[in-house]
């Protein structure tokens, strides 16, 4: 039986969405239609992923990346833009993440762990690097 459709009701689309963490390549990723139940997709948006949670930690590093511009409100806006662009990568993992599936849930860990282990392998070294025999930071 059809019913009438009002101007003001909205048409229900008839979508499931799945509530519990699964395996599989038919899953929908961020837009509708990717991967599109291909397995050559759900590869690449598991390699998306990883490298968006990767570059999360790295960009964690923050003021170390920025260039410092002499020009103080030129400073703040590349900041700003800085911080867009990494809120914009932690949003995009979540949602991908919300798909609950768990090949994209690994990856998203996968790639926060790394991120961060090579973040605080970095900052090792720069610290090695300007600490004295005695343990101490030289005064420059």
């Amino acid at each position: 039986m059809d019913m009438p459709h009002d101007q003001n009701m909205p048409i229900i689309m008839n979508m499931v969405m799945q509530m519990n963490f699964f395996w599989g390549k038919d899953v929908t990723i961020l837009f509708k239609g990717w991967p599109n139940n291909n397995l050559g997709m759900y590869i690449l948006s598991l390699f998306s992923v990883f490298f968006m949670a990767f570059g999360i930690e790295i960009m964690s590093m923050g003021p170390i990346m920025i260039n410092k511009s002499p020009i103080r409100a030129v400073g703040i806006i590349q900041s700003g833009i800085y911080y867009t662009l990494r809120m914009v990568l932690v949003y995009f993992v979540m949602l991908a993440v919300m798909s609950f599936n768990i090949g994209i849930f690994i990856v998203a860990i996968l790639g926060h762990g790394l991120g961060y282990i090579v973040v605080k392998f970095r900052e090792l070294v720069v610290d090695e690097t300007t600490t004295d025999s005695n343990g101490t930071h030289p005064k420059v």
